[in-house]
Protein backbone atom coordinates (compact mmCIF):
# COMPACT_ATOMS: atom_id res chain seq x y z
CA UNK A 1 0.00 0.00 0.00
CA UNK A 2 1.36 3.28 -0.52
CA UNK A 3 0.58 6.86 0.37
CA UNK A 4 -0.07 10.05 -1.83
CA UNK A 5 -2.03 12.81 -1.77
CA UNK A 6 -3.86 12.74 -5.58
CA UNK A 7 -7.76 11.40 -4.41
CA UNK A 8 -9.54 11.01 -1.69
CA UNK A 9 -9.48 7.71 0.95
CA UNK A 10 -13.08 8.36 2.23
CA UNK A 11 -15.60 5.92 0.85
CA UNK A 12 -19.02 6.27 0.36
CA UNK A 13 -19.87 2.64 2.92
CA UNK A 14 -17.75 4.08 5.16
CA UNK A 15 -19.11 7.07 5.69
CA UNK A 16 -23.13 5.62 5.30
CA UNK A 17 -22.13 3.88 8.34
CA UNK A 18 -20.75 6.40 10.22
CA UNK A 19 -23.65 8.60 9.59
CA UNK A 20 -25.95 5.33 11.39
CA UNK A 21 -23.95 5.31 14.23
CA UNK A 22 -24.06 9.32 14.81
CA UNK A 23 -27.03 10.12 16.86
CA UNK A 24 -26.34 7.00 19.67
CA UNK A 25 -22.91 8.76 20.14
CA UNK A 26 -24.69 12.71 20.22
CA UNK A 27 -27.47 11.12 22.52
CA UNK A 28 -24.71 9.56 24.87
CA UNK A 29 -22.30 12.99 24.70
CA UNK A 30 -25.35 14.32 25.87
CA UNK A 31 -25.37 12.61 29.28
CA UNK A 32 -21.89 13.94 29.92
CA UNK A 33 -22.64 17.17 30.17
CA UNK A 34 -23.06 20.45 27.29
CA UNK A 35 -19.12 20.89 26.81
CA UNK A 36 -18.78 17.26 25.41
CA UNK A 37 -21.63 18.27 22.88
CA UNK A 38 -20.12 21.28 21.98
CA UNK A 39 -16.49 19.69 21.61
CA UNK A 40 -17.94 16.56 19.57
CA UNK A 41 -20.69 18.08 16.96
CA UNK A 42 -18.00 17.99 13.92
CA UNK A 43 -16.40 14.64 14.76
CA UNK A 44 -17.77 10.86 14.28
CA UNK A 45 -17.04 7.78 15.39
CA UNK A 46 -15.34 5.37 17.40
CA UNK A 47 -12.12 5.93 15.31
CA UNK A 48 -12.24 9.80 15.72
CA UNK A 49 -8.92 11.56 16.36
CA UNK A 50 -10.72 12.73 19.71
CA UNK A 51 -10.51 9.46 21.58
CA UNK A 52 -7.54 8.84 20.95
CA UNK A 53 -6.76 11.60 22.17
CA UNK A 54 -8.67 11.43 25.08
CA UNK A 55 -7.14 7.60 25.72
CA UNK A 56 -3.27 8.97 25.05
CA UNK A 57 -3.77 12.02 27.44
CA UNK A 58 -5.21 9.89 30.52
CA UNK A 59 -1.82 7.68 29.91
CA UNK A 60 -0.03 10.95 30.66
CA UNK A 61 0.39 12.27 33.88
CA UNK A 62 1.12 16.14 35.39
CA UNK A 63 -1.43 17.03 33.43
CA UNK A 64 -4.56 19.25 34.62
CA UNK A 65 -8.24 18.76 33.33
CA UNK A 66 -8.44 22.26 31.56
CA UNK A 67 -5.50 21.50 29.73
CA UNK A 68 -6.55 17.81 28.96
CA UNK A 69 -9.96 19.75 27.45
CA UNK A 70 -7.72 22.31 25.87
CA UNK A 71 -5.30 20.26 23.45
CA UNK A 72 -8.88 18.03 22.51
CA UNK A 73 -10.21 21.16 21.00
CA UNK A 74 -7.02 22.48 19.64
CA UNK A 75 -6.32 19.12 17.96
CA UNK A 76 -9.74 18.95 16.27
CA UNK A 77 -10.60 22.97 15.55
CA UNK A 78 -6.47 22.20 13.85
CA UNK A 79 -8.37 19.80 11.24
CA UNK A 80 -11.28 21.86 10.49
CA UNK A 81 -9.84 25.34 10.42
CA UNK A 82 -9.69 27.22 6.89
CA UNK A 83 -7.38 30.23 6.50
CA UNK A 84 -4.05 30.35 8.26
CA UNK A 85 -3.82 28.68 11.69
CA UNK A 86 -3.13 31.16 14.18
CA UNK A 87 -4.58 32.23 17.52
CA UNK A 88 -7.20 35.06 15.94
CA UNK A 89 -8.39 32.25 13.07
CA UNK A 90 -8.62 28.96 15.88
CA UNK A 91 -10.73 31.21 18.12
CA UNK A 92 -13.47 32.45 14.80
CA UNK A 93 -14.06 28.16 14.53
CA UNK A 94 -14.51 27.34 18.19
CA UNK A 95 -15.53 28.71 21.61
CA UNK A 96 -12.47 29.20 22.97
CA UNK A 97 -10.48 33.09 22.98
CA UNK A 98 -7.81 34.38 21.27
CA UNK A 99 -6.27 35.03 24.81
CA UNK A 100 -7.24 31.44 25.89
CA UNK A 101 -5.36 29.87 22.71
CA UNK A 102 -2.24 32.45 23.85
CA UNK A 103 -2.28 31.75 27.07
CA UNK A 104 -2.61 27.66 27.03
CA UNK A 105 0.46 28.04 24.26
CA UNK A 106 2.92 28.95 27.01
CA UNK A 107 2.12 26.10 29.50
CA UNK A 108 4.41 23.29 29.18
CA UNK A 109 2.95 20.14 27.65
CA UNK A 110 5.07 16.73 27.06
CA UNK A 111 4.58 16.15 23.68
CA UNK A 112 7.75 13.53 23.69
CA UNK A 113 5.71 11.23 25.73
CA UNK A 114 2.20 11.86 23.83
CA UNK A 115 4.28 10.81 20.67
CA UNK A 116 5.69 7.95 22.23
CA UNK A 117 1.99 6.78 23.63
CA UNK A 118 0.80 7.67 20.17
CA UNK A 119 3.43 5.40 18.53
CA UNK A 120 2.65 2.01 20.32
CA UNK A 121 -1.08 2.52 18.92
CA UNK A 122 -0.24 3.50 15.31
CA UNK A 123 2.27 1.79 14.05
CA UNK A 124 2.70 -2.22 13.51
CA UNK A 125 5.98 -3.73 15.36
CA UNK A 126 5.43 -6.56 12.60
CA UNK A 127 6.08 -4.39 9.70
CA UNK A 128 9.43 -2.91 9.01
CA UNK A 129 10.07 0.65 10.60
CA UNK A 130 12.83 3.55 9.99
CA UNK A 131 13.74 6.59 10.89
CA UNK A 132 14.48 9.68 8.73
CA UNK A 133 15.55 13.36 9.87
CA UNK A 134 15.54 16.48 7.52
CA UNK A 135 14.71 20.12 8.24
CA UNK A 136 12.61 22.66 6.57
CA UNK A 137 12.42 26.25 6.49
CA UNK A 138 9.72 27.85 8.02
CA UNK A 139 8.97 31.83 6.41
CA UNK A 140 8.89 34.47 9.59
CA UNK A 141 8.94 37.86 9.51
CA UNK A 142 9.34 40.50 12.85
CA UNK A 143 12.85 41.27 14.50
CA UNK A 144 11.70 39.71 17.52
CA UNK A 145 10.97 36.61 16.68
CA UNK A 146 13.23 34.02 18.63
CA UNK A 147 15.70 32.19 16.10
CA UNK A 148 14.94 34.23 13.47
CA UNK A 149 18.73 33.62 11.40
CA UNK A 150 19.81 32.96 7.89
CA UNK A 151 19.27 29.05 6.59
CA UNK A 152 18.55 27.72 3.19
CA UNK A 153 15.57 28.00 1.52
CA UNK A 154 14.83 24.81 -0.94
CA UNK A 155 12.38 26.52 -2.46
CA UNK A 156 13.89 29.92 -3.20
CA UNK A 157 17.17 27.75 -3.75
CA UNK A 158 19.20 30.63 -1.80
CA UNK A 159 20.20 31.44 1.97
CA UNK A 160 17.08 33.63 3.19
CA UNK A 161 16.06 35.03 7.00
CA UNK A 162 13.10 32.92 8.77
CA UNK A 163 13.10 30.06 10.90
CA UNK A 164 14.04 26.37 10.37
CA UNK A 165 12.84 23.18 12.25
CA UNK A 166 14.64 19.54 12.49
CA UNK A 167 12.57 17.24 12.33
CA UNK A 168 12.25 13.26 13.00
CA UNK A 169 9.75 10.31 11.81
CA UNK A 170 9.01 7.08 11.59
CA UNK A 171 8.31 5.57 8.32
CA UNK A 172 6.69 2.08 7.60
CA UNK A 173 8.76 1.08 4.70
CA UNK A 174 5.67 -1.64 3.58
CA UNK A 175 2.66 0.95 3.83
CA UNK A 176 4.60 4.12 3.22
CA UNK A 177 2.56 5.40 6.38
CA UNK A 178 4.88 8.02 8.14
CA UNK A 179 4.61 10.01 11.56
CA UNK A 180 6.67 12.68 12.79
CA UNK A 181 7.86 12.20 16.45
CA UNK A 182 9.81 15.09 17.24
CA UNK A 183 10.36 18.76 16.33
CA UNK A 184 12.70 21.13 17.45
CA UNK A 185 13.64 24.55 16.18
CA UNK A 186 16.81 25.30 14.90
CA UNK A 187 18.95 27.71 17.75
CA UNK A 188 20.56 31.00 15.95
CA UNK A 189 24.25 31.22 16.05
CA UNK A 190 26.19 34.17 15.45
CA UNK A 191 28.07 34.00 12.30
CA UNK A 192 31.68 33.28 12.31
CA UNK A 193 34.76 35.90 11.89
CA UNK A 194 36.83 35.41 9.02
CA UNK A 195 40.39 34.91 9.33
CA UNK A 196 41.93 38.65 9.37
CA UNK A 197 43.93 39.78 6.36
CA UNK A 198 47.65 39.97 6.59
CA UNK A 199 47.67 43.37 5.00
CA UNK A 200 45.38 44.78 7.68
CA UNK A 201 47.53 43.10 10.40
CA UNK A 202 51.17 43.60 9.33
CA UNK A 203 52.99 46.43 11.06
CA UNK A 204 50.57 45.94 14.33
CA UNK A 205 52.69 44.37 17.43
CA UNK A 206 50.86 41.70 19.13
CA UNK A 207 51.05 40.83 22.92
CA UNK A 208 51.80 37.11 24.28
CA UNK A 209 48.70 37.58 26.36
CA UNK A 210 46.46 38.21 22.41
CA UNK A 211 48.19 35.49 20.74
CA UNK A 212 47.51 32.66 23.89
CA UNK A 213 43.79 34.08 23.61
CA UNK A 214 44.09 33.25 19.90
CA UNK A 215 45.76 30.07 20.02
CA UNK A 216 42.71 28.95 22.49
CA UNK A 217 40.26 30.13 20.67
CA UNK A 218 41.18 28.74 17.96
CA UNK A 219 41.70 25.32 19.92
CA UNK A 220 38.62 25.09 20.98
CA UNK A 221 35.81 23.71 18.53
CA UNK A 222 32.77 25.77 17.07
CA UNK A 223 29.43 24.25 17.41
CA UNK A 224 27.71 24.37 14.15
CA UNK A 225 24.01 23.24 13.01
CA UNK A 226 25.65 19.79 12.92
CA UNK A 227 25.74 19.70 16.21
CA UNK A 228 22.68 20.88 17.28
CA UNK A 229 20.81 17.80 14.49
CA UNK A 230 23.03 15.43 16.33
CA UNK A 231 21.83 16.58 19.67
CA UNK A 232 18.40 16.49 18.57
CA UNK A 233 18.92 13.21 17.68
CA UNK A 234 20.32 11.74 20.80
CA UNK A 235 17.69 13.34 22.88
CA UNK A 236 14.53 12.06 20.89
CA UNK A 237 16.65 8.47 20.68
CA UNK A 238 14.03 7.05 23.88
CA UNK A 239 10.82 7.90 22.04
CA UNK A 240 12.04 5.43 18.92
CA UNK A 241 10.67 1.93 19.25
CA UNK A 242 13.30 -0.53 19.91
CA UNK A 243 12.74 -2.66 16.60
CA UNK A 244 14.22 0.74 14.46
CA UNK A 245 17.92 0.18 13.48
CA UNK A 246 18.19 2.43 10.51
CA UNK A 247 18.26 6.21 10.41
CA UNK A 248 17.71 7.95 6.97
CA UNK A 249 18.62 10.85 5.94
CA UNK A 250 19.70 13.03 3.03
CA UNK A 251 23.10 13.56 1.77
CA UNK A 252 23.71 16.56 4.05
CA UNK A 253 24.27 14.74 6.73
CA UNK A 254 26.68 12.64 6.31
CA UNK A 255 29.06 14.09 8.55
CA UNK A 256 31.72 12.40 11.14
CA UNK A 257 29.62 14.99 13.66
CA UNK A 258 26.46 13.36 13.01
CA UNK A 259 27.83 9.79 12.07
CA UNK A 260 29.33 9.78 15.98
CA UNK A 261 25.86 11.16 17.25
CA UNK A 262 24.13 7.57 15.11
CA UNK A 263 26.27 5.26 16.01
CA UNK A 264 26.07 6.56 19.99
CA UNK A 265 22.00 5.71 19.45
CA UNK A 266 22.71 2.44 18.36
CA UNK A 267 21.63 3.09 14.92
CA UNK A 268 22.74 2.57 11.13
CA UNK A 269 22.79 6.01 8.77
CA UNK A 270 21.74 4.89 5.45
CA UNK A 271 22.21 8.86 3.00
CA UNK A 272 23.71 9.73 -0.13
CA UNK A 273 27.00 10.23 -0.97
CA UNK A 274 28.84 13.47 -3.05
CA UNK A 275 30.73 12.87 -6.19
CA UNK A 276 33.97 13.35 -5.06
CA UNK A 277 33.49 11.41 -1.80
CA UNK A 278 37.04 10.26 -0.40
CA UNK A 279 36.62 6.32 -0.32
CA UNK A 280 39.44 3.59 -0.83
CA UNK A 281 39.13 0.35 -1.74
CA UNK A 282 39.70 -2.43 0.82
CA UNK A 283 42.32 -4.52 0.11
CA UNK A 284 41.35 -8.49 0.05
CA UNK A 285 44.83 -9.70 -1.30
CA UNK A 286 47.28 -11.53 -0.17
CA UNK A 287 48.76 -10.06 3.50
CA UNK A 288 52.22 -9.86 3.75
CA UNK A 289 54.45 -11.68 5.79
CA UNK A 290 56.84 -8.47 6.62
CA UNK A 291 55.48 -5.14 8.13
CA UNK A 292 51.47 -4.08 8.63
CA UNK A 293 48.62 -5.56 6.60
CA UNK A 294 47.65 -3.24 3.57
CA UNK A 295 44.34 -2.51 4.13
CA UNK A 296 43.74 -0.26 0.49
CA UNK A 297 43.68 -1.11 -2.56
CA UNK A 298 44.00 2.46 -3.56
CA UNK A 299 41.50 5.47 -4.00
CA UNK A 300 37.94 4.68 -5.04
CA UNK A 301 36.75 7.38 -8.35
CA UNK A 302 32.99 7.83 -8.02
CA UNK A 303 33.27 8.29 -11.76
CA UNK A 304 34.75 4.93 -12.73
CA UNK A 305 34.01 2.46 -10.55
CA UNK A 306 35.53 -1.33 -10.35
CA UNK A 307 34.97 -4.69 -8.73
CA UNK A 308 31.26 -3.84 -8.68
CA UNK A 309 28.12 -6.33 -8.24
CA UNK A 310 25.90 -6.73 -10.32
CA UNK A 311 22.42 -6.84 -8.46
CA UNK A 312 19.37 -6.00 -11.25
CA UNK A 313 18.32 -3.43 -13.62
CA UNK A 314 15.58 -0.78 -12.51
CA UNK A 315 14.56 -0.23 -15.64
CA UNK A 316 15.74 0.20 -18.79
CA UNK A 317 19.09 2.48 -18.88
CA UNK A 318 19.27 2.05 -14.86
CA UNK A 319 21.35 -0.73 -13.38
CA UNK A 320 22.10 -1.74 -9.65
CA UNK A 321 25.05 -2.62 -8.50
CA UNK A 322 26.60 -2.75 -4.89
CA UNK A 323 30.09 -2.45 -3.64
CA UNK A 324 31.79 -2.41 0.36
CA UNK A 325 34.29 0.36 0.49
CA UNK A 326 35.73 2.44 3.24
CA UNK A 327 35.12 5.67 4.04
CA UNK A 328 37.70 8.43 5.01
CA UNK A 329 35.21 10.99 6.42
CA UNK A 330 33.46 8.19 8.49
CA UNK A 331 36.33 6.26 9.19
CA UNK A 332 34.50 2.61 8.72
CA UNK A 333 33.24 0.25 6.18
CA UNK A 334 30.43 1.22 4.37
CA UNK A 335 28.19 -1.18 1.58
CA UNK A 336 27.57 1.60 -1.60
CA UNK A 337 24.38 1.27 -3.63
CA UNK A 338 25.53 2.53 -6.86
CA UNK A 339 22.67 3.62 -9.42
CA UNK A 340 24.26 3.96 -13.03
CA UNK A 341 22.39 5.33 -15.18
CA UNK A 342 23.19 5.86 -18.71
CA UNK A 343 22.70 9.69 -20.56
CA UNK A 344 21.35 10.86 -23.53
CA UNK A 345 25.00 11.97 -25.03
CA UNK A 346 25.78 7.95 -23.95
CA UNK A 347 27.81 9.56 -20.79
CA UNK A 348 27.01 6.89 -17.55
CA UNK A 349 26.05 9.35 -14.21
CA UNK A 350 26.75 6.99 -10.83
CA UNK A 351 24.55 7.60 -7.84
CA UNK A 352 25.89 6.73 -4.37
CA UNK A 353 23.79 5.69 -1.89
CA UNK A 354 24.90 3.75 1.29
CA UNK A 355 24.50 2.17 4.75
CA UNK A 356 26.57 1.85 7.33
CA UNK A 357 25.29 -1.58 8.01
CA UNK A 358 27.07 -3.90 5.92
CA UNK A 359 24.10 -6.64 6.15
CA UNK A 360 22.14 -4.48 3.93
CA UNK A 361 21.68 -5.04 0.11
CA UNK A 362 21.80 -2.85 -2.32
CA UNK A 363 17.88 -3.18 -3.02
CA UNK A 364 17.29 -2.53 0.68
CA UNK A 365 19.04 1.04 0.83
CA UNK A 366 17.60 1.78 -2.64
CA UNK A 367 14.03 0.98 -0.73
CA UNK A 368 14.68 2.85 2.26
CA UNK A 369 15.79 6.04 0.84
CA UNK A 370 13.03 5.98 -1.15
CA UNK A 371 10.79 5.97 1.73
CA UNK A 372 12.92 8.51 3.64
CA UNK A 373 11.01 11.50 0.79
CA UNK A 374 7.80 10.03 2.90
CA UNK A 375 9.02 12.88 5.18
CA UNK A 376 8.85 15.86 2.87
CA UNK A 377 4.85 14.75 2.08
CA UNK A 378 4.42 15.95 6.18
CA UNK A 379 6.45 19.08 5.60
CA UNK A 380 4.10 19.89 2.71
CA UNK A 381 0.46 19.10 4.25
CA UNK A 382 1.77 20.52 7.57
CA UNK A 383 2.67 23.92 5.70
CA UNK A 384 -0.62 23.52 3.37
CA UNK A 385 -3.09 22.04 5.90
CA UNK A 386 -2.13 22.48 9.65
CA UNK A 387 -0.52 25.73 9.89
CA UNK A 388 2.99 24.73 10.03
CA UNK A 389 4.31 28.08 9.51
CA UNK A 390 1.25 30.17 10.72
CA UNK A 391 2.23 30.97 14.18
CA UNK A 392 1.22 33.95 15.55
CA UNK A 393 3.99 34.94 18.00
CA UNK A 394 7.59 35.85 18.11
CA UNK A 395 8.09 33.91 21.79
CA UNK A 396 10.27 30.54 21.19
CA UNK A 397 8.29 28.31 23.72
CA UNK A 398 5.02 29.32 21.79
CA UNK A 399 6.46 28.63 18.35
CA UNK A 400 7.26 25.19 19.92
CA UNK A 401 4.47 24.59 21.14
CA UNK A 402 3.32 25.48 17.45
CA UNK A 403 5.06 23.36 15.55
CA UNK A 404 4.23 20.22 17.93
CA UNK A 405 0.81 20.79 17.43
CA UNK A 406 0.76 21.38 13.79
CA UNK A 407 2.63 18.09 13.12
CA UNK A 408 0.77 16.18 16.02
CA UNK A 409 -2.75 17.26 14.11
CA UNK A 410 -1.51 16.07 10.96
CA UNK A 411 -0.35 12.25 12.46
CA UNK A 412 -4.35 12.25 14.33
CA UNK A 413 -5.48 12.97 10.60
CA UNK A 414 -3.39 10.20 8.99
CA UNK A 415 -4.16 7.46 11.74
CA UNK A 416 -7.85 8.03 11.78
CA UNK A 417 -7.71 8.29 7.57
CA UNK A 418 -5.62 4.77 7.89
CA UNK A 419 -8.17 2.79 10.44
CA UNK A 420 -10.86 4.43 8.14
CA UNK A 421 -10.15 2.59 4.93
CA UNK A 422 -11.96 -0.65 4.67
CA UNK A 423 -11.80 -1.17 0.74
CA UNK A 424 -9.33 -3.82 -0.35
CA UNK A 425 -7.99 -1.27 -2.36
CA UNK A 426 -4.73 0.34 -1.93
CA UNK A 427 -4.94 3.10 1.04
CA UNK A 428 -4.62 6.45 -0.96
CA UNK A 429 -4.06 9.72 1.54
CA UNK A 430 -5.42 13.22 1.03
CA UNK A 431 -4.91 15.48 4.00
CA UNK A 432 -6.74 18.03 1.19
CA UNK A 433 -10.41 15.51 1.35
CA UNK A 434 -9.70 14.90 5.19
CA UNK A 435 -10.13 18.75 5.91
CA UNK A 436 -13.26 19.48 3.95
CA UNK A 437 -14.76 16.20 5.34
CA UNK A 438 -14.50 17.53 9.02
CA UNK A 439 -15.05 21.17 7.68
CA UNK A 440 -18.46 19.95 6.28
CA UNK A 441 -19.21 17.67 9.40
CA UNK A 442 -18.45 20.75 12.02
CA UNK A 443 -20.98 23.12 9.50
CA UNK A 444 -23.52 20.80 9.69
CA UNK A 445 -23.72 20.15 13.42
CA UNK A 446 -23.90 23.83 13.67
CA UNK A 447 -26.61 24.17 11.68
CA UNK A 448 -28.56 21.54 13.47
CA UNK A 449 -27.79 23.70 16.48
CA UNK A 450 -28.32 27.17 15.96
CA UNK A 451 -31.36 26.18 13.50
CA UNK A 452 -32.67 23.78 15.90
CA UNK A 453 -33.23 21.30 13.17
CA UNK A 454 -34.52 17.81 13.61
CA UNK A 455 -30.94 15.78 14.02
CA UNK A 456 -32.44 12.37 13.64
CA UNK A 457 -33.71 13.00 10.51
CA UNK A 458 -30.71 14.38 9.16
CA UNK A 459 -28.31 12.28 10.35
CA UNK A 460 -30.78 9.48 9.23
CA UNK A 461 -30.59 10.56 5.68
CA UNK A 462 -29.62 8.80 2.98
CA UNK A 463 -27.88 11.54 1.11
CA UNK A 464 -25.80 12.24 4.48
CA UNK A 465 -22.67 10.74 2.84
CA UNK A 466 -22.85 12.95 -0.40
CA UNK A 467 -23.50 16.09 1.77
CA UNK A 468 -20.21 15.14 3.81
CA UNK A 469 -17.93 14.29 1.33
CA UNK A 470 -18.70 17.55 -0.86
CA UNK A 471 -15.96 19.19 -1.92
CA UNK A 472 -13.35 16.33 -1.35
CA UNK A 473 -11.04 14.86 -4.24
CA UNK A 474 -12.62 11.68 -5.99
CA UNK A 475 -11.55 8.41 -5.77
Amino acid sequence: MRINNTSDSFGTAALREQSQKLPEILTDNQKKGTFYVKLKKHTNLKKCPMNIIESILQQMSGISQSQKKFMVILFSTILLVYGKVNFTNLSRYSSLSEKTYRRHFLKKFSFSEFHQCFIKKALNSERTIIAAIDCSFINKSGKKTEGKATFYNGVAGRPEEGLEISVISLVEVETHLSYSVSVQQTPWRPPTELPKSPLTTKGKKTSKKQTKKEAVKSSTPELTRVDDYAKHLKETRFILPESVRYLVADGYYCRAKFWDAVRDSNLHLISKLRSDANLNYIYTGEKNKIGAPRKYDGKVDCNKLKNLTFIKEIKPGVKLYSLVVWSVCLKCQIRLACLQEVQPNGKIKNILLFSTALDLTGEQILEYYRARFQIEFIFRDAKQFTGLSDCQSCSGQRLDFHFNASLTALNLAKYEAYNRHSSPAPFVFSMASYKRLEFNRHILYTFIEKLDLDQNLILNHPNLPSVLSYGTLAA
